[in-house]
């Protein structure tokens, strides 16, 4: 390793990960005959070792949505010795060492500036244990540009500094993308109207909310996580308070500062995201599919690729329903009558996708309502309100019902226990859905159209406390959730933004702000990131096009916006069909060649995708001098890969 040369752009958790996996892989290389002599070049543009969403100025109100326990950035557990890369103790671990009286426990969420300073904690081990001939530099400046020349790479800085480097990893995480279509119309609007704000999706600890006036109406466009954060730092972080009811109920009453602006909003479910189940979890439970495997699918489908509404989702569904019969008989019958019909299902599975709901009445459970996805996702899809106060009764039946399913925990709810399913079994889908797995159609209708938005809303909510201080602002006035369908309207006349629902008779609301509390849809041909543009421009990288059909002719081709890249470890794909094996990207610009490249955490001590991918990226670029970096066709390297 003579003279090698690292870049790792971004560092943020998977771009930590890629570093903590360099330097565990390099400690093992001290002993040999040969001295290290690598440097490696950490470059973030707004914190080393936290990154942008994790940064740790950001105020507290901005919450996890993981418990602590679950949750860790090394690749080991600790086993004895110093912490340092590849041995160290989890976010709830050292969260407890740092700050034991203050610690809430293993069950707990967390600020994510919190978890920004574990992700610096791990930057500092990481750094205290560097095996010699191995230095590492840290870089708070933006990447502006990265040329390959001569078998090695030109990293431009944003403060004039340039690095020359032999491998470069870019982890670069969420982007703002080019405006266009109806969100650009709306930006168009405030920018035509004085005294109007359009604020763009992105992370809400980086929105100007605080110019938003006190006393003013806000539409919030989402109800899903974002909001969440929106709503905390409109209320909250104006100075507002929540305290428990006098009463027995367990409810939350908000005490206004009077600072606050007045927050509309709505979605399409018109149900604010869902709350996670409260954790019943050991830290390093791991759910095994007894149904829903890659081999099972592919039993039926051998060849081709996949339809995932005929294909895929019948076997999750049935894997989500398992749980949910299952755990239902045990509440009802015990454990010993649950273990009889898991042993059913799984022989009836022999010969196809079974009947999970038939089976269980066979064991009893005749009575109890068949788990239907789309009914939990759209609550009020099939109704109509007479006013604002219906559809209130309503929204708040649904949301304590939700509350009462999550006190119950995610193993002794029925629906929460069976939801977490839908989390558990990521690593299945990807493996069917990646790099074309679906047919171009299924991938944009069925998975992107259908699936992602209903398991986004049934598996990816925020802890409880959130759902409780909906109620609580609902019930002061300082929120309002107008419906079903929202519909957000520029009305010309007055100057000002409308939002509404067809479905709740007398909806409409003016609002002079409108923030869009939904995260971007990562797309390489709108992002607007200097670095991502001037890759997308030279033809660097290039966007995922899906070209599978149930036949070759049939096939219609579905550009994704996702970057495209070879499978691990993750070379991008330039506009001549060629694989760059000196550069490495990871995460969030791949969504959708890749699915879910969100996460950002692996449980303690297991080894997961996330882990996985990260190592993988390592072992490359250790693996050789610089000059045997090349650029080759993907289809030459992918084809090494299969005969691998």
């Amino acid at each position: 390793m003579s003279g090698t040369r690292i870049a790792v752009i971004g560092s943020g958790p998977r771009g930590m990960m890629v570093l903590e996996r360099l330097v565990a892989r390099l400690a093992e290389q001290r002993d040999a005959a040969d001295p290290l002599d690598v440097r490696i070049f950490l470059v973030d543009a707004v914190e080393p070792g936290a990154g942008q969403v994790y940064r740790t100025d950001q105020p507290d109100w901005f919450l996890m949505n993981t418990v602590a326990g679950q949750i860790s950035a090394y690749s080991g557990v600790p086993d004895g010795g110093p912490v340092r890369a590849g041995a160290g103790p989890s976010f709830g671990e050292w969260w407890q060492a740092v700050d034991p009286e203050g610690y809430p426990g293993p069950d707990s969420y967390a600020p994510r500036g919190q978890y920004g300073r574990y992700l610096r904690s791990v930057l500092a081990a990481v750094q205290e244990s560097l095996p010699p001939g191995v230095r590492l530099r840290c870089i708070k400046e933006r990447v502006e540009d990265v040329v390959r020349g001569a078998g090695r790479y030109r990293l431009t800085l944003s403060g004039g500094e340039r690095l020359d480097v032999d491998r470069v990893v870019l982890a670069t995480g969420h982007a703002s993308n080019e405006l266009t279509g109806r969100e650009g119309d709306l930006a168009d609007f405030a920018a035509r109207h004085p005294g109007l704000r359009y604020i763009q999706g992105g992370s809400a600890a980086d929105m100007p909310l605080d110019d938003i006036p006190a006393g003013s109406r806000v539409g919030v466009i989402g109800l899903g996580l974002s909001f969440y954060d929106v709503m905390a730092a409109l209320t909250l972080g104006r100075g507002g308070t929540f305290v428990e009811a006098d009463d027995a109920t367990g409810a939350l009453r908000y005490l206004p500062s009077g600072t606050e602006p007045v927050i509309v909003a709505g979605s399409r479910s018109g149900m604010p995201l869902h709350a996670r189940g409260h954790n019943q979890k050991p830290p390093t439970y791991s759910y095994r599919p007894v149904l829903f495997t890659p081999e099972r699918v592919r039993a039926h489908r051998p060849w081709g690729p996949l339809d995932f509404a005929e294909h895929v989702h019948p076997w999750l569904k049935a894997e989500i329903d398992l749980v949910y019969y299952g755990t239902a008989l045990r509440r009802a019958h015990g454990p010993e009558a649950a273990d009889r019909f898991a042993a059913r299902v799984r022989g009836a599975a022999d010969h196809g996708v079974p009947h999970v709901a038939d089976l269980a009445g066979e064991f009893g459970l005749r009575d109890q309502p068949p788990l239907d996805l789309d009914a939990l996702a759209r609550p009020f899809e099939l109704h109509a309100f007479t006013g604002p106060a219906e559809f209130g009764r309503v929204l708040r039946k649904e949301i304590e019902q939700d509350l009462a399913n999550a006190a119950e925990g995610n193993v002794d709810s029925p629906l929460k226990a069976a939801l977490d399913v839908m989390r558990d079994t990521r690593w299945v889908i990807r493996e069917l859905v990646d790099f074309s797995g679906l047919t171009a159609r299924s991938q944009r209708d069925d998975f992107l159209g259908w699936y992602v938005p209903r398991a986004s809303f049934l598996a990816a909510g925020p802890p409880s406390i959130r759902l409780r201080q909906v109620l609580a602002l609902l019930d002061s006035g300082v929120l309002h959730i107008v419906g079903p369908h929202t519909r957000y309207d520029m009305d010309e006349a007055t100057g000002r933004y409308t939002v509404s629902s067809p479905r709740v008779e007398g909806s409409a609301l003016a609002v002079t702000t409108l923030v869009d509390a939904r995260v971007p849809d990562p797309d390489l041909r709108r992002n607007t990131q200097p670095l991502a543009a001037r890759l997308r421009e030279r033809g660097v990288w290039t966007s995922h096009v899906n070209r599978e059909g149930e036949s070759r002719d049939a096939a219609e081709p579905y550009d994704t916006g996702g970057v495209a890249v070879t499978r691990s470890p993750f070379h991008p794909v330039d506009h001549e069909g060629r694989a760059d094996e000196g550069m490495y990207v990871l995460g969030i610009p791949t969504e959708h060649t890749r699915w879910f490249m969100q996460v950002g955490s692996s449980r303690p001590g297991m080894w997961s995708d996330f882990v996985r991918d990260a190592d993988r990226i390592a072992e490359h670029a250790l693996e050789a001098p610089a000059a045997s970096a090349v650029v080759r066709g993907a289809g030459e390297q992918q084809a090494e890969r299969r005969a691998g």
